[in-house]
């Protein structure tokens, strides 16, 4: 990784990183941080695995997880652009299995509980999770995820649908909402992704290839690790106790040469399925970052990202997890948006716009501030995690003082 001159001195976050490692809360965990396209840092710190204990590798290979999301809605805003699809078409005039979709009335108890949609789901919608789709594991005792899951939608236990497959099983199940009315983390993006298959006319994982990954010379990127890069493919564990992030302790949790990742699957999921390395992430976030242009590719439009990083939601409606607090975030088409800042948070955190992986993989850009920051780890789960906080706050406070 080719690192500009500066005169900032990164050593307090290079330990502090390593203190994670040491204790054992991560496997592994590198960083990265940018002024405009110029690397300011970057570091490793831990393991390929904890049993060769085999150092960190630069060009590492991570499970990216949600960090997929932001990939699926360039490609859609792809299509945007070419005038093949508008954010405010209706989602059935290309998928027509979400025509007269049913949504659970409020206080519903059973799954039959339900009314008539009052809307089309809009493309707009399906980028920013606010169609009422849900994901089966975020409040699983919810009436929704127990739909989902009763229905089969179980991301962790080995589900290997086609995209259209995934869609026509969605279109079945009632929504969370009416759509455009509230925000719900959701496979609404796994629906963009097929989107893109219709639209396109190609398979979702053919598009990325040729149209975002082969011009940013994002070589290590996609939906499995062939047999020939699986050395550089990182284990992934999980912590011994789910409830306290800062307790020691780990599991192997997904092996790189017999798990999931190891084959090509069915599957191509667009809202957590891709693999990546932090040069190939870097170069898409340059991508992002530099109006849409990185290294002669022309990727997006600048005015394309400015729509992207606008507010979809309705009046009053943030993003929330029952188990994070997202205060003051929006969502856009794709991105989370940080459009209010708490009194003890960095004056160029605002217009921060984001998102990460559940297992560890965040990256975020600040326009106030200038920077851009990817970090990634292997820890399942390890989204929201305080070594991603730490690793912000120490990023916005050494580069402001810098």
């Amino acid at each position: 990784m080719n690192i500009s001159d500066s005169d900032i001195d990164f050593t307090p976050l290079h330990e502090r990183m390593a203190t994670y490692v040491d204790q054992g809360i991560l496997s592994c965990v590198n960083t990265l941080i940018m002024r405009g396209t110029e690397v300011l840092d970057f570091s490793m710190h831990g393991y390929m695995d904890l049993e060769s204990r085999e150092p960190l590798r630069e060009d590492a290979i991570f499970r990216m997880y949600s960090n997929t999301k932001i990939v699926t809605s360039v490609a859609l805003m792809q299509l945007y652009e070419r005038g093949l699809v508008d954010i405010d078409d209706d989602i059935a005039t290309y998928l027509p299995e979400f025509a007269d979709m049913r949504v659970l009335k409020p206080g519903a108890q059973t799954a039959d509980d339900v009314e008539a949609a009052a809307a089309p789901i809009l493309v707009r919608h399906v980028l920013s999770h606010s169609a009422g789709f849900s994901y089966g594991f975020i409040e699983p005792d919810s009436l929704i995820d127990r739909i989902y899951t009763e229905n089969g939608i179980n991301l962790f236990g080995g589900m290997d649908p086609t995209l259209e497959e995934l869609c026509q099983l969605l279109a079945g199940l009632p929504l969370a909402y009416q759509p455009g009315t509230d925000w719900r983390y959701s496979l609404a993006t796994d629906v963009c992704a097929r989107l893109v298959e219709v639209v396109s006319g190609l398979p979702f994982d053919a598009y990325l290839n040729a149209h975002i990954f082969q011009p940013l010379g994002m070589v290590d990127t996609g939906f499995y690790v062939p047999e020939d890069k699986q050395h550089r493919f990182t284990t992934q564990y999980a912590p011994v106790d789910l409830f306290d992030p800062m307790k020691p302790g780990l599991n192997k949790h997904d092996d790189p040469r017999t798990g999931v990742y190891a084959q090509p699957r069915r599957y191509l999921n667009g809202g957590g399925g891709l693999v990546s390395t932090m040069g190939d992430y870097a170069n898409f976030i340059r991508m992002i970052v530099s109006g849409g242009i990185w290294d002669g590719a022309v990727i997006l439009k600048p005015e394309t990202l400015r729509l992207m990083r606008t507010n979809q939601l309705a009046d009053g409606v943030g993003v929330r997890f029952p188990m994070w607090e997202m205060p003051g975030t929006v969502f856009g088409l794709g991105f989370a948006l940080k459009e209010r800042i708490a009194e003890e948070e960095p004056l160029g955190m605002l217009h921060e716009y984001h998102w990460g992986g559940m297992a560890g993989t965040h990256s975020w850009m600040a326009p106030t501030a200038g920077i851009s920051g990817i970090c990634m780890t292997q820890r399942m789960p390890g989204f929201w995690h305080p070594f991603s906080h730490e690793f912000k706050a120490m990023a916005y406070g050494l580069t402001a003082s810098g």
